[in-house]
């Protein structure tokens, strides 16, 4: 199936597989590379250093295209940027809106620049600075998400920009795809999906919870780091609910300090980071401080199989998913069902 997405970065599905920290590593993203979707490395979680020696990883697994995501607001994303660069990586995904100087370095370099946004005002400013397609993602997306449902998002985004326009939040089969093109997307980017996969390096037991929630078991929840979060409902994310403010900054402050051992910043440079995060969003230095609980309480799940003190991001399309097939037999799948659904829409004609 070819579309502007197809086009722009060589790939032979319009399927993009999420950079999921802690989950979109260098085995996951090789095997969406080799089934034709576009996969793309979860960097946020690495170190520099780190994030190298999964590109090169990933190289050695497949020669078809994939992406790094990264944060645009981190302190070393410049350093990243030219880790990308140095080592070729087709696609740049970017968590935030990047600055316009950054997509300038790297579409000078050639990678393609991909932002994930929230809004049509988001998706538009990143279209001015050069762009060269927008994620879109609707409230119904795992992890760090917004309230505008995708089904009313994405139209708007659409007739904002010029470029192409790749929808993401709730969408898990062939169906979901077809109803994106008709709205005039150029793919579907899955996160949720492509986690529940024999390919995902997530533990099992983690799985076996995503696979035993139904629709009703994904919530939104602010007590994680003060932003709204969907993951799956546990008794954990309950007791997260019920704690007050000085009990959840002591964990903060606990967490901030893990994640400084495993990301290897320092104090100073987190610091740094949470000034860029405070920067142009209405955020509380409480909620800043509440953040450094995400990267921990997700590798707790995503690394460690601990469910019940991990946070689980997840779609509320964690509730449709019953299987975990590999990553080639998903992306086959996904697109037979496209095919069959566009071959069986009934014909339209004029009224009379």
């Amino acid at each position: 199936m070819r579309t502007a997405l197809t086009d722009l970065t060589g790939v032979r599905h319009p399927l993009v597989q999420t950079g999921m920290g802690w989950v979109a590593g260098p085995r996951l993203v090789a095997a969406t590379a080799n089934a034709g979707a576009l996969g793309i490395l979860g960097s946020a979680t690495m170190t520099p250093a780190r994030l190298r020696e999964a590109v090169r990883e990933v190289r050695l697994r497949t020669d078809r295209p994939f992406g790094v995501n990264l944060r645009a607001d981190a302190g070393d994303a410049e350093e990243r940027v030219r880790i990308i660069i140095d080592e070729g990586v087709q696609v740049a995904s970017f968590a935030l809106a990047p600055s316009r100087e950054l997509i300038a370095r790297l579409k000078d370099a050639g990678a393609v620049v991909l932002p994930s946004v929230g809004a049509r005002r988001h998706a538009e400013k990143v279209a001015a600075w050069g762009a060269d397609a927008v994620v879109v993602q609707g409230g119904e997306g795992g992890g760090h998400t917004g309230a505008v449902a995708t089904t009313v998002l994405l139209p708007q985004v659409v007739d904002a920009v010029d470029i192409p326009v790749v929808a993401a939040g709730g969408f898990h089969d062939g169906r979901g795809l077809v109803a994106a093109l008709a709205f005039g997307a150029a793919g579907v980017a899955m996160g949720t999906r492509f986690l529940l996969t024999a390919d995902s390096t997530v533990p099992a037991a983690v799985k076996a919870a995503y696979l035993a929630a139904s629709v009703g078991d994904v919530t939104l929840t602010t007590k994680v780091d003060g932003l709204p979060h969907r993951m799956l409902r546990t008794p954990f994310v309950d007791a997260l609910e019920r704690s007050g403010r000085a009990r959840a900054l002591l964990r903060a402050v606990r967490h901030a300090a893990s994640f400084r051992a495993v990301s290897g910043l320092t104090w100073r440079e987190m610091v740094r980071d949470g000034l860029a995060m405070r920067h142009g969003r209405d955020l509380t230095w409480s909620q800043v401080l509440l953040a450094a609980n995400t990267p921990m309480l997700l590798k707790a799940a995503m690394v460690d199989g601990r469910t019940d003190l991990g946070v689980m991001a997840s779609g509320q399309v964690a509730g449709l998913v019953e299987d975990l097939p590999t990553c080639a037999e998903l992306v086959e799948r996904v697109m037979r069902e496209a095919h069959v659904t566009l071959a069986g829409l009934p014909p339209v004609t004029a009224a009379r």
